[in-house]
């Protein structure tokens, strides 16, 4: 079996063992206790527990993760993500803000055992989530493809993502699920760049300085247009390498100019400004496909004129 296993959503309590709860969210806890007939609680619970069923987006897999890895080894994990983007369910990552700081632990350990889809949990996302969340799928499907450290074969895996993902709508559509799950088990085979540097520098502060609604999906989705502006500027090696994997460079273009929110990047080009000495540090960014320099930022700052 291939960690975590793909299983039908009617068939995922045939894989509890021992004593299972659940760890949801709030809203969710009497619809997950009803439907599986375990507890539910928006708590991790305490060590020991045979199975834990997580159901929701990637920060709340990527806390039972790191739980089950840290602190319940022998606790089997089956996550159902709530929302696509992330592809936490799938990832050897655990990615977590704690303050202003972005915590990352990376290995074999923190995959899932199981995972399902439950499409109607989507079906109720605000449209403007969904759209976030294609964005972030789309942040991981390019990165990992443009990663220096992808492979060959990794970039057509990805090529074939990105295919898929060009021809879906920016929108709620439970197809989402399987591309995006693949655009990160991708990429973590490769690693990512800027848009992720940003990102995972800007949650944070965003956060202390009370700025409210910005998560990764948003920060991913603003920034992917003009980071990729910025690398085909600073690296004519992207048409080669799309035309080589039979992408569509002009139907990539487009999709990234829908995704773009020229307003919201304006207001937060003060908070990226501020921060750009520990993005240009940050691990993703020493990955992207084109250097990120100090004066880089100039790049940026033209974007939003």
């Amino acid at each position: 079996m291939t960690k975590p296993e793909l299983v039908a959503l009617a068939r995922l309590k045939d894989h509890f063992q021992g004593e299972t709860a659940a760890y949801c969210a709030t809203a969710l806890t009497a619809e997950v206790g009803s439907r599986f007939g375990i507890s539910a609680s928006q708590e991790l619970p305490s060590r020991g527990l045979g199975t834990l069923l997580v159901v929701g987006g990637g920060s709340r897999m990527d806390r039972a993760k790191r739980w089950r890895t840290l602190e319940s080894p022998q606790t089997r994990l089956i996550v159902v993500p709530s929302l696509w983007g992330s592809g936490a369910e799938v990832s050897p990552i655990v990615a977590l803000t704690e303050g202003e700081t972005k915590t990352i632990l990376m290995g074999p350990e923190f995959l899932p055992d199981y995972r399902s889809v439950w499409p109607e949990l989507a079906a109720r996302l605000p449209p403007e989530t969904a759209r976030f969340a294609c964005g972030d799928s789309w942040s991981h499907a390019l990165e990992g493809f443009l990663s220096p450290l992808a492979s060959d074969a990794v970039r057509d895996e990805l090529a074939a993502v990105i295919r898929e993902l060009t021809v879906l709508p920016l929108g709620n559509d439970p197809r989402w699920f399987e591309p995006s799950a693949r655009a990160c088990a991708g990429q973590a085979k490769a690693s990512v760049g800027l848009v992720h540097g940003i990102a995972h520098t800007l949650e944070g502060r965003l956060v202390a300085q009370g700025f409210k609604g910005w998560g990764h999906a948003r920060l991913c989705s603003t920034y992917l247009y003009p980071v990729m502006a910025y690398n085909v500027s600073c690296n004519p090696k992207w048409p080669e390498q799309a035309a080589k994997h039979h992408l569509d460079t002009a139907a990539i273009d487009a999709v990234l100019k829908q995704l773009f929110d020229a307003a919201a990047y304006r207001q937060l080009l003060p908070v990226l400004e501020a921060a750009w000495p520990q993005v240009i540090r940050d691990v993703s960014s020493r990955t992207n496909s084109a250097l990120v320099r100090p004066a880089s930022l100039d790049f940026f700052r033209q974007v939003a004129t």
